[in-house]
């Protein structure tokens, strides 16, 4: 039986391999598939952190694990659009 940071995982990889499927079968590029794929993944996350995280949203820990997911977003967001 899966538990629900266990399913939010399983959403995370699924919205990137979504992504890179999309990229390499569709007419769009491989790297816009991917972007979008994290976009959607970021819904996840968003929900593992700051809807139920297993931590306070005051540990440090919760602050960190954003600032490093919107890094590489951004990371990823000026590569596919630059």
């Amino acid at each position: 039986m899966l538990d629900y940071y266990d399913k939010i995982i399983v959403g995370i990889a699924g919205s990137l391999l979504i992504g890179v499927v999309l990229g390499s079968l569709t007419a769009i590029g491989f790297q816009t598939g991917l972007f979008v794929g994290t976009v959607i993944a970021t819904l996840f996350v968003y929900d593992a952190i700051f809807r139920n995280p297993p931590l306070p949203a005051s540990d440090p820990r919760v602050v960190a694990t954003a600032i490093v997911w919107h890094a590489l977003l951004a990371i990823l967001a000026v590569a596919v659009f630059s």
